[in-house]
C-alpha cells in the first residue's frame, strides 16, 4: 500500500509539473523567453497575444551560439516588441571568451533591454571562483554595451550564491509559482519567470512566461538610451 501511495504521489507531481501555465493578468507587462527549443516562431502571431517583451538565447559558454538567435532577434525588432539577449554562463570556462562569444552575435540598439547573464550552475567550481568569473563577464559586457546587465537565476541559486555577492544588478528570477518570489534580504526583482508551460499562438509547444515588475514607462527606462553610441566599443577598453 505504501508503494502504491508513493507511485500515486509521483504521478500527481508529474501531472502538476505538466499543467499549463496561466497568465498572471494582474501584471501590466508580459514577456517570454525563447531559444532553439521553440523551433521557428511566428512573431506576427506572438505579438498579437499581448506579449510586450522577449528575451532570446544568444550564446552559451565559450563557443556555442543559438541557431535561432539571428532570426528571433531580427523578427522581434520587426514586430515592434522589446527584446533582450541572454548568455548561459559556464563558470568552468573563460569569462573573456564567453564575453567575446556573446558580443560576436549580439548587436544592441537603442531601445533594447540590457544583456542578461544566465547563471544557474556551478559546473564543479567553488562559489568564489564562480563569482569572480561572473563579475569579469558582467564588467566586460557593461563596458562594451554601456549599460548594466541583468542577472537571471532561479530562486534557490539566488539565495545561495548570488544575494551575498552581486550588488546593484537588475534581477530576473525564476520561480514556478503563482505567488511572487521573495528574495533574500528583501531585494527587489525586476523580472519574474513564473512558469515554463505557457501556450501562445505562433509557438509550437511550451514557452516560459515572464512578467516585469512595473509599468511600460519603467521598462522603457531600463533599455539602451537613444543617445548611446555603440559603434566604437571594443572589449578591453
Amino acid at each position: 500500500m505504501r508503494y502504491i501511495s508513493g507511485i500515486l504521489l509521483l504521478l500527481f507531481l508529474f501531472c502538476s509539473c505538466r499543467k499549463e501555465t496561466k497568465r498572471l493578468e494582474h501584471f501590466e507587462m508580459h514577456g517570454i523567453d525563447v531559444s532553439h527549443y521553440q523551433s521557428k516562431i511566428d512573431w506576427n502571431k506572438v505579438v498579437g497575444e499581448d506579449i510586450d517583451f522577449s528575451f532570446v538565447k544568444a550564446s552559451e559558454g565559450e563557443e556555442l551560439q543559438d541557431s535561432t538567435f539571428m532570426y528571433n532577434w531580427s523578427e522581434i525588432n520587426r514586430v515592434g516588441m522589446k527584446r533582450g539577449a541572454y548568455h548561459f554562463f559556464r563558470p568552468s570556462a573563460s569569462s573573456i571568451l564567453q564575453a567575446l562569444n556573446f558580443t560576436a552575435v549580439v548587436d544592441l540598439k537603442p531601445g533594447d533591454l540590457p544583456p542578461v547573464l544566465d547563471i544557474e550552475v556551478i559546473d564543479g567550481v567553488s562559489t568564489k571562483l564562480m563569482v569572480n568569473r561572473a563579475e569579469i563577464w558582467l564588467d566586460i559586457i557593461e563596458k562594451h554595451y554601456k549599460i548594466r546587465p541583468i542577472i537571471y537565476t532561479n530562486l534557490k541559486f539566488y539565495n545561495k550564491h548570488i544575494a551575498d555577492n552581486f550588488k546593484g544588478y537588475p534581477i530576473w528570477i525564476a520561480r514556478y509559482n503563482y505567488e511572487a518570489p521573495t528574495l533574500k534580504y528583501g531585494t527587489d526583482w525586476q523580472f519574474w519567470q513564473y512558469g515554463n508551460r505557457g501556450q501562445l499562438e505562433g509557438i509550437e509547444g511550451d514557452v516560459d512566461f515572464n512578467v516585469f515588475n512595473g509599468t511600460y514607462e519603467a521598462l522603457s527606462e531600463m533599455t539602451v538610451p537613444e543617445e548611446t553610441d555603440l559603434s566604437d566599443v571594443v572589449i578591453g577598453d
